[in-house]
């Protein structure tokens, strides 16, 4: 049999996939044994975040005999795809190419070869956080199995054979080379000018829980960290996560944001956003500013506004006021089993609805 998803949670045909994201999960982590074999990525647009589930997968699986091959769209012109992500490929053991022609690779496919089978991963979804999340891009996808693949006649490495033997610019960065020329081809999450795409603007809506506010409502000492446990499909939301933290056991990323909490007048231009890579698979929030205030309880609704590359705010609205009515209908995705609520919308929908400025 076969798998089709079209995300974000629109249509499937299997109930336990409902993305590319979980495509990929059952590929690499759940069905092929690590270190055996080679993984596979084809896709035009590539950043950071949207490796940010993998990269532990892909160097486990290296460490232990396995390989990684990625043939990745680039261009001196036009931002397809990020020195970060290229870097943290060939950092974890991967073999990576980059094809210079502009909007040429506008192929997704996913999967890998292994001596007793293989999987294909054909996908609307580039490898890139909002391409990866199940929250916003509309991106359809299909699985194939093993049995469908031997009928096709497809081969993972005759695809690769035939595409690097194309006459196609074709490059490698060299990962101790600065100046080599593939990584002009790149461009850099990091540069200073870079400015929010319209889609990029948009505003996440959480119904909070104990777990959120224990410490908010906290009259002595608060006992642990205050965070914000978001949903597990932020890749598109947030900075390049690109911090590892591997003080524990599990690995980690992390990015710095400045957070506006507008309700206390306060910022604060380090706010650190996790992702738990090798645990909960989930993004927490620091809002420890929040520790004492009151200000949030269980039920009621945070809204985190993106409005630049690290610039967020950060408003609380109680149950039952006109605002939080207004806003809880898009708010239509589940999260857990405590009955925490997510979605996000438009800052000018959000502004519309609450006449707040931005």
């Amino acid at each position: 049999m076969f798998s089709f998803t079209l995300q974000p949670n629109v249509y499937n045909t299997d109930v336990s996939i409902k993305g590319v994201m979980n495509m990929l999960e059952r590929a690499w982590v759940r069905e092929l044994k690590s270190g055996h074999g080679t993984i596979y990525i084809i896709s035009g647009f590539a950043n950071f975040n949207g490796g940010l589930r993998f990269y532990d997968v892909f160097e486990r699986h290296i460490k232990a005999g396995g390989k990684l091959i990625a043939v990745l769209g680039g261009s001196a012109s036009q931002s397809l795809s990020s020195r970060q992500v290229v870097k943290k490929l060939i950092e974890v053991g991967g073999d990576v190419h980059i094809v210079n022609r502009k909007r040429i690779m506008h192929a997704k496919c996913y999967g890998f070869a292994s001596p007793e089978k293989q999987s294909l991963v054909v996908s609307s979804a580039n490898f890139t956080g909002p391409g990866m999340s199940q929250s916003q891009n509309v991106e359809a996808s299909v699985l194939l199995n093993h049995e469908h693949i031997q009928q096709s006649g497809f081969s993972w490495p005759d695809l690769i054979q035939s595409i690097l033997s194309q006459k196609w610019d074709v490059s490698q960065p060299d990962i101790a080379d600065d100046e080599h020329p593939a990584w002009a081809l790149l461009y850099d999450e990091f540069k200073k000018d870079v400015k929010l795409e319209e889609t990029q603007e948009t505003t996440l809506l959480l119904t909070l829980v104990h777990n959120d506010t224990s410490r908010i409502q906290a009259t002595g000492k608060p006992v642990g960290t205050q965070y914000f446990f978001l949903s597990k499909d932020s890749y598109d939301f947030f900075p390049p996560l690109i911090v590892p933290n591997r003080r524990g056991v599990k690995a980690t990323y992390r990015a710095e944001i400045s957070l506006n909490y507008v309700d206390l007048g306060i910022v604060n231009p380090k706010s650190t956003i996790t992702f738990e890579a090798e645990n909960n698979l989930d993004f927490r929030l620091l809002t420890s500013k929040l520790n004492k205030t009151k200000l949030a309880a269980p039920g009621d609704m945070a809204a985190i506004t993106r409005i630049g590359e690290r610039d967020y705010q950060l408003r609380i609205f109680q149950q039952n006021t006109p605002n939080f009515v207004l806003l809880f209908p898009y708010a239509k995705n589940s999260i857990g089993s405590e009955g925490k609520q997510y979605g996000y919308l438009s800052n000018t929908r959000f502004q519309k609805l609450t006449g707040f400025d931005l």
